[in-house]
């Protein structure tokens, strides 16, 4: 009797979690007709229609957000320099509006290549770049690999070097094969929520409207799927090739990264050939979001 009454309380809390946290794949166009600017364009590539943002009038620089971001991350950012520069945003394979690949192929040498034909369709010969997490990961591996394109490069929290901290809980569910095929049907709010208090150093700054967006944007149909197959590919930190960028870059940190700490920071400052830091004071893993007039600042002064 104690079994079953212990069995069937299980299966009662199960059909709870269920029907309170199941949630279905979300159409793009539904996510397009809420989230959508006014002047979004769209582009067909590589098998996507691939979203992106064009503000600004001036140099162009190329805008690259982080993992479970979107091209609104750089929106504050994008305001307070479009009146000296072309700001170029996009939401990058597997987020935002632009959604997952058919081959579910999201290694770093995706990503290079698909910002080579990105830019090339853009008409851009040269640009400025700037990555924010995993942003600046592709940042980097792009400006080593095509140094000729990149006139200077801006790395804010950047991934790429290891570090001894415990990876986010979001990434270790992911990795576990059990667990990662309950999230992608059973995906709480509450935990998107959570993860951006973890990322912002100034909890108020998380708006329900900041936490909606991230919600309806993972629930965009294929991202589940596109993260769970991030998670579970190898880390990929093939960091000697910093050492090979030549391009002059300027180094942004929040200093309470709680994602990837301000050690890393110094890391790119030994390696790069040629570089500034800044550090953020009362900032978390996203300087742009957190602090978007003194981000936009050191990046006008920097690039000018």
């Amino acid at each position: 009797m104690r079994f079953l009454k212990f069995f069937l309380l299980a299966v009662l809390v199960a059909v709870v979690v269920i029907l309170s946290f199941y949630h279905s794949d979300v159409p793009v166009e539904t996510l397009k007709a809420k989230y959508a600017y006014s002047d979004s364009k769209f582009m067909e590539l590589d098998g996507l229609n691939v979203h992106y943002r064009v503000v600004g009038t001036g140099k162009p620089v190329v805008l690259l957000h982080g993992t479970g971001a979107s091209l609104h991350t750089w929106e504050a950012f994008a305001d307070n320099l479009k009146d000296s520069f072309q700001l170029i945003s996009l939401d990058l394979p597997a987020f935002g509006l632009t959604g997952g690949r058919a081959d579910r192929d999201y290694s770093i040498a995706m990503y290079t290549a698909f910002l080579k034909k990105f830019t090339e369709k853009l008409n851009l010969t040269t640009f400025d770049l700037a990555g924010n997490s995993l942003g600046g990961r592709i940042a980097w591996e792009f400006a080593a690999t095509y140094p000729e394109q990149v006139r200077k490069l801006i790395l804010m929290d950047a991934a790429g070097y290891p570090t001894e901290k415990p990876a986010p809980l979001v990434f270790q569910l992911a990795k576990n094969s059990i667990l990662s095929a309950v999230l992608m049907k059973i995906t709480p709010r509450f935990f998107i929520k959570k993860n951006m208090i973890e990322v912002y150093e100034n909890d108020a700054l998380v708006s329900d409207a900041l936490v909606d967006r991230m919600f309806d944007m993972t629930l965009r149909e294929g991202n589940r799927q596109a993260f769970v197959d991030r998670a579970k590919l190898p880390l990929d930190t093939n960091t000697d090739r910093v050492k090979m960028i030549v391009d002059s870059t300027l180094i942004i940190w929040g200093d309470n990264d709680p994602w990837i700490p301000v050690s890393c920071a110094e890391k790119f400052r030994k390696n790069l050939i040629n570089n500034q830091l800044a550090i953020i004071k009362n900032c978390g893993h996203l300087p742009m979001e957190e602090h978007p007039v003194e981000t936009a600042g050191l990046v006008s002064v920097f690039l000018r």
